[in-house]
């Protein structure tokens, strides 16, 4: 990756109206997709007595993640790109597509989304736990790690494909659901392993409500792992150029 791509950002865009309405609305999309997904999980165990390690706990979770992406990627495209994930944001800064500055107040905004959104669970549930993401008993964090550098290299790598590049065509009128399908389909993949995170701001929230931090590193450095891989994949295929920076838009 040419060095010249990475760009910093001015000393007052941290402060711009423009990037403080995107970092809010990175906030309320995350806080939109951790709500759905980390709720669907809390009530199918409410509703089955822990039945969510099962198979069909298994294909909801899938389908809660599927829908609300969906949605949380939609509400954002035009005022933030719709990231909802730090590892997008950063394969997002690897690629040139925005400057480090706007990316730390994206990665800021969706892990306060993620905390926030844990901690209305706890209280609208009566105190009921949020499961932090955990590894299956016979699974190592070096399995984890690579299921989840794989994982989310093929979520980053349908976001720029159908929602970046602009060779999209009309690719990028179902990119939400195109986004949202990959995330669906890697949970039914992996989820029985590692729980199939893929974005580090969904693994934090919990974390941080239930202060449990076991393996957490892996949710942490497989996606950022796999966000970087899809960058360096684009430029050996040689992509056209992205655009300087997202799209953004007033509300």
């Amino acid at each position: 990756m040419p060095i010249s791509r990475i760009a910093i950002g001015g000393p007052g865009e941290a402060s711009h109206p423009d990037a403080l309405r995107a970092a809010l609305a990175e906030f309320v999309s995350m806080l939109i997709f951790v709500f759905a997904g980390e709720g669907s999980g809390m009530a199918f165990s409410k509703l089955t007595n822990g039945g969510s390690t099962t198979p069909a706990g298994l294909i909801a979770a899938a389908l809660a993640h599927a829908f609300a992406l969906f949605v949380a990627v939609s509400v954002g495209a035009n005022i933030s790109g719709g990231h909802v994930n730090p590892a997008v944001t950063f394969g997002a800064f690897i690629g040139g597509n925005i400057t480090l500055l706007r990316g730390i107040l994206y990665w800021i905004a969706q892990l306060l989304g993620s905390v926030v959104a844990c901690l209305l669970l706890k209280i609208a549930t009566g105190g009921l736990e949020t499961s932090a993401f955990s590894l299956s008993s016979d699974v190592s964090v070096w399995n984890a790690l690579v299921f989840e550098i794989v994982m989310t290299f093929g979520l980053v790598y349908t976001v720029y494909a159908t929602a970046i590049d602009p060779k999209k065509g009309n690719l990028g009128v179902i990119a939400p659901i195109a986004i949202g399908f990959i995330v669906g389909a890697n949970i039914l993949a992996g989820g029985a392993f590692d729980g199939a995170s893929m974005n580090p701001a969904v693994s934090f929230g919990p974390a941080v409500v239930s202060w449990t931090w076991t393996s957490h590193w892996v949710y942490w450095l497989g996606p950022l792992i796999g966000g970087d891989r899809r960058d360096r994949l684009r430029h050996r295929l040689h992509w056209t150029e992205y655009p300087s920076e997202l799209p953004t838009t007033d509300y």
